[in-house]
């Protein structure tokens, strides 16, 4: 038979005759172990994700290499593997610091490994080497499908787009309570040369470790309940080592942020590296203190804008009093002159008025006069006196004026004035005039 890897003829015993000689499983175990030893080389690189990791007492590491169908995400291989403690002490640090990921089960690798079998044990995969610019690129690419999605969606710049507050006083800071970098945010927020006040709530989160998704999803539900109470969210994390920032590149935290109603602030890292919760939230910093130094060059930024519009009042103010000030003095030199014209004009509208008024008092009184005078005449003529002058005479009974003759009876006493002396006479005959 010939080997399908290396092309070598490889001798197999077997037959369908029972009663000829066979091979135990040991002996068959111990031929394939032969033949995987002559076929494959010393050493190969093997992409695979890798499962199940696990580090035991001694220090040396146990897991599981697997590939998956990308369609239906079932298993289509796997090999039980080894990194042996003299290796893995090297290799961990070596692959997290280059990454920033932590050696952990989910993430893609490219490792050397040298194929081993055992009679006993099987088939494993002995680990000699990682290469991390792979998993850099599979993480780069998991990131940039996280963000197409996102974008897709078209929440990628929604947190962006929010205006960061004038004043960003009440801070909800999603940290670990333990963490140096929440201390040190804290500290700095509080003695600020300014002076300006800050309000800090913390909501406790996990920072590091596989659940660090869950756990800021539920600190970032909390402050949502509450989103009136806060002008920003401050998402911190210091102290922690590089690897564990795996756990701010998932879709699910990402989109949260990107779609949360308050501007995101972020410090989880330093400045080399980037996650996708960075790409998402509204400002991204490097560190704690940075997020606390930004907060406090807003306030900075509000104050001297407030002391620019201060000054700008003053002058403002200062310029206007100048000009009212000129037209005051301008209005105090006009008074005079104009109080002279004004009573000048008084003066000559007070003469016209008296010379009107004493030429229409005078008319009045003449005619008022002459009619008077007509009166007079009228009275004149209407008199009796000047009735009993013409011829006429009046008849009185009792001091009365007798106007009708049939007033009197027959022995009345009557006096008639003439216009020179009365008479008495005694009615003796009257005669009615019908």
């Amino acid at each position: 038979m010939v080997c399908p890897i290396c092309g070598k003829h490889i001798r197999i015993i077997c037959s369908k005759d029972s009663h000829m000689e066979s091979l135990s499983l040991y002996e068959l175990n111990a031929l394939v172990r032969r033949s995987l030893e002559q076929c494959l080389p010393d050493e190969c690189w093997v992409q695979a994700e890798l499962s199940d990791v696990r580090t035991n007492s001694t220090g040396h590491c146990y897991l599981e290499f697997v590939q998956k169908d990308p369609r239906s995400n079932s298993l289509i291989a796997k090999a039980r593997g080894t990194i042996w403690s003299n290796v893995f002490r090297l290799l961990k640090p070596y692959f997290e610091e280059a990454t920033g990921q932590a050696f952990v089960s989910g993430i893609k690798v490219l490792v050397q490994v040298t194929v081993s079998f055992h009679e006993l044990y099987g088939y494993s995969l002995t680990v000699q080497d990682i290469d991390p610019t792979y998993t850099l690129g599979d993480m780069a690419r998991r990131r940039k499908e996280i963000l197409k999605q996102l974008e897709e969606e078209g929440v990628l710049t929604l947190n962006k787009e929010l205006r960061m507050p004038r004043l960003p006083q009440r801070i909800a800071v999603v940290s670990s309570p333990t963490a140096a970098g929440y201390g040190d945010f804290c500290h700095q927020l509080q003695n600020n040369p300014g002076g300006f006040y800050f309000y800090t709530e913390l909501f406790p989160a996990l920072m590091q470790g596989d659940r660090v998704e869950e756990s800021v999803l539920s600190a970032l539900d909390k402050i949502n309940s509450r989103s009136d109470s806060f002008d920003v969210v401050v998402i911190i994390r210091g102290g922690g080592a590089t690897s564990d920032l795996s756990g701010f590149d998932t879709y699910l935290l990402a989109a949260a942020c990107a779609q949360f109603p308050l501007p995101v602030i972020t410090g989880i890292g330093h400045e080399r590296d980037d996650t996708v919760l960075d790409s998402v939230a509204h400002t991204r910093v490097k560190t704690p203190t940075a997020a606390a130094e930004f907060l406090i060059d807003c306030m900075n930024e509000a104050a001297d804008e407030l002391e620019s519009l201060a000054a700008r009042l003053c002058d403002g103010v200062r310029n206007l009093l100048v000009q009212e000030q000129q037209k005051l003095v301008s209005y105090r030199n006009r008074i005079p002159s104009a109080a002279y014209g004004c009573i000048s004009d008084a003066k000559l509208t007070l003469l016209t008025v008296r010379k009107d008024i004493v030429q229409a008092v005078t008319a009045s009184l003449f005619r008022q006069h002459h009619r008077l005078e007509l009166l007079q005449q009228r009275l004149a003529d209407a008199s009796p006196e000047k009735q009993l002058a013409r011829g006429y005479s009046i008849t009185l009974k009792n001091g009365k004026a007798i106007k009708n003759a049939s007033l009197l009876n027959e022995g009345d006493e009557i006096i008639t004035r003439l216009y020179k002396g009365e008479v008495v006479s005694v009615v003796t005959n009257k005669l009615s005039k019908k």
